[in-house]
C-alpha cells in the first residue's frame, strides 16, 4: 500500500514531536533528585564518573558535599562499605559495614535546608569495602540544593603519611585534610601508602601515577579541566629510600613531576616539602632550584625540621599520630596561607 505525501508528513511530524518531548538533557533532569549526576552535589578529589549511576572515588580523602531540604537524608550504597558522614557541619559519624539504603538521620532534623558531607573510610590506604556512591534519598517532596563551597582548592600529593595511615580516621585526621580545613579551603589528597616518587621496583612511582584518576593503571587519565587548584603540596621520598632509589634518580623524577604538574596547573604554587626523616634534602632543593632557574617563579621548598618529634608525635617512628598531624597542619597552614 502506498502512503500519501500528506500522511507521510503527518507521521514525520508526530515522530519529531515525540523525540522532542522525550529527550531531556541528563544534567537538567538530574538536578535536585539526589542521583550521582545531580549538579547540586559537589565532588572534591578524583572521582571516576564514567557510570552516571555510580561514582567511585580514587586516591585518599575524596569527599562529596550536597545541600538538601526536608528532615532526613539517606545514602544509596551498592554493597558493604565503611564510610563517614557529617550533617550540618557536625562531627564525622562513622558507619561500618553498611550497604543498601543507609539512614544518616535516625533522629529527624528540623525542617529547613541542611548540608551533608560524605567520605569513605580507608584501611591502610585502600577503601574499606565497595566505595560506590549511588546518590542520596530524601523525604517525599524534598530535593537537593546547591550549597556554598570554597572556591580555592589545595591539592596534597604524597604517600601513607599524607593519606593518614595510622591516624584515627586516616585521611580525615591527616595533615592535608586538617591544613585545608584550618584555612577554610577545599582539598584533594592524591596519596596512598606504599608509593614512591621514582617508579622503583616494587614501588609505584607518583612521577607517573599522579596523572591517573586512581591508583590502578586501569583507571582513566585524570581530566585536569575539571578544576584548577591554587596550591600543590608534595611530600614524597620516605618510601624511595627503602627501595634503593639513588639521589640522581630521585632528583630527576622530582624535576619531571614538577614540570608535569606545572603543565596541568599553570597558575598554582607548588610546595616541595622536606620529608620528615630529612632524606633527599639536597635533591629536593636542587629540583626546586632547577624549576626556579627555568623561570618558574611559583615553586617553593618547605623545610620541616623540628615540626614533629618522632618519639611522641608518630605511631611507629614514621607515621604521625593524630597529635603529630595536628602539629604539621598548624605549621603548614602558616606556610601556604
Amino acid at each position: 500500500m502506498t502512503i500519501g505525501t500528506k500522511t507521510r508528513a503527518t507521521m514525520l511530524a508526530v515522530t519529531l514531536l515525540t523525540a522532542l518531548t522525550t529527550v531531556v538533557h541528563p544534567a537538567a533532569a538530574a538536578t535536585g533528585d539526589g542521583s550521582p549526576s545531580d549538579s547540586n552535589i559537589r565532588y572534591f578529589g578524583r572521582w571516576d564518573t564514567r557510570s552516571p549511576g555510580a561514582y567511585v572515588p580514587g586516591w585518599a580523602g575524596a569527599y562529596a558535599v550536597v545541600g538538601f531540604t526536608g528532615t532526613a537524608v539517606k545514602l544509596r550504597q551498592r554493597a558493604s562499605v565503611d564510610l563517614y558522614a557529617s550533617v550540618d557541619g557536625g562531627a564525622w559519624a562513622s558507619y561500618r559495614n553498611v550497604s543498601g539504603t543507609v539512614n544518616l538521620t535516625p533522629s529527624r532534623l528540623p525542617s529547613g535546608t541542611h548540608t551533608l558531607r560524605v567520605a569513605y573510610r580507608q584501611d591502610a590506604g585502600s577503601y574499606h569495602g565497595d566505595e560506590v556512591f549511588q546518590g542520596v534519598s530524601l523525604d517525599s517532596g524534598a530535593h537537593t540544593v546547591a550549597v556554598s563551597v570554597p572556591s580555592r582548592i589545595v591539592e596534597f600529593v604524597g604517600d601513607s603519611i599524607t593519606a593518614g595511615y595510622k591516624s584515627s580516621q586516616e585521611a580525615l585526621t591527616a595533615y592535608g585534610w586538617l591544613t585545608a580545613e584550618k584555612l577554610g579551603v577545599a582539598h584533594t589528597e592524591i596519596a596512598r601508602p606504599s608509593v614512591c616518587l621514582y617508579p622503583a621496583s616494587g614501588c609505584i612511582g607518583m612521577r607517573d601515577r599522579y596523572f591517573k584518576t586512581g591508583l590502578d593503571t586501569s583507571t582513566p587519565d585524570w581530566d585536569f579541566s575539571r578544576y584548577q587548584v591554587s596550591d600543590v603540596v608534595i611530600n614524597l621520598g620516605t618510601n624511595d629510600r627503602s627501595h634503593n632509589v639513588s639521589g640522581a634518580q630521585f632528583q630527576s623524577a622530582y624535576v619531571t613531576l614538577l614540570q608535569r604538574i606545572r603543565a596541568k596547573y599553570p597558575n598554582a604554587t607548588l610546595h616541595a616539602m622536606e620529608i620528615f626523616k630529612q632524606w633527599y634534602v639536597t635533591e629536593t632543593k636542587a629540583a626546586v632550584a632547577a624549576r626556579t632557574n627555568a623561570s618558574d617563579g611559583k615553586v617553593r621548598y618547605v623545610a620541616t625540621e623540628g615540626w614533629i618529634d618522632p618519639a611522641t608525635d608518630t605511631a611507629d617512628g614514621t607515621h604521625p599520630n593524630d597529635a603529630g598531624h595536628r602539629k604539621i597542619a598548624a605549621r603548614l597552614a602558616a606556610v601556604i596561607g
